[in-house]
């Protein structure tokens, strides 16, 4: 089989890609992230996605290529990783109480062949205090996450809800879609 890679450095990704148990390597790609104007948070994690897995594509001829990219979408407007305390504040207490969309897409490219799939995930946010939100990212440093949160840690606290049809998705990988991906491409899973 030809070699697997995920093109990205997330640890959360690559976590979740070695539940498949395929061997594969990580490689960053180099892909610039500045939303085109207008363009929608669904089509930009899709366009990113894509991005990111051609971009490797190219530098790894003959390999199967993972990309992947999230997006929260809080009332249309696309929110990224927060990169600071401030800003993954700010991005939770506009959350607080609002229904968060995160479009997680993923394309799977050997250079010449793109697979895509796109997850949608409705989140439901509580009514958060700044006092709780202070605590929640004092305590887990969400800085490199979409939407300010870990939801496989703590951050499951700050919701009423997850809507969804692949529990990895929000996590930054829906493995239900890449699995029928890389079937279609040639691996073979149970």
């Amino acid at each position: 089989m030809t070699d697997l890679i995920l093109a990205s450095t997330s640890r959360y990704r690559a976590e979740l890609l070695s539940r498949l148990r395929l061997p594969f390597s990580s490689m960053a790609p180099q892909v610039d992230e500045v939303p085109l104007p207008g363009e929608a948070p669904d089509a930009l994690a899709r366009r990113l996605a894509a991005a990111k897995a051609r971009a490797v594509a190219l530098l790894r001829p003959g390999s199967w290529v993972i990309g992947s990219d999230q997006v929260a979408d809080l009332n249309g407007a696309a929110l990224g990783k927060p990169g600071s305390h401030e800003a993954a504040c700010a991005q939770l207490a506009a959350m607080s109480g609002q229904q968060v969309r995160f479009h997680t897409a993923i394309c799977v490219s050997n250079g010449s062949q793109h697979l895509h799939a796109c997850d949608l995930t409705r989140v439901q946010f509580r009514a958060l205090t700044s006092g709780e939100i202070a605590r929640y990212v004092d305590a887990e440093q969400p800085l490199d996450c979409a939407g300010s949160f870990k939801c496989e840690g703590l951050g499951i606290s700050l919701f009423e809800a997850i809507h969804n049809s692949d529990p990895s998705a929000l996590i930054g990988l829906p493995l239900i879609a890449l699995s029928g991906l890389l079937r279609q491409a040639g691996y073979t899973l149970p």
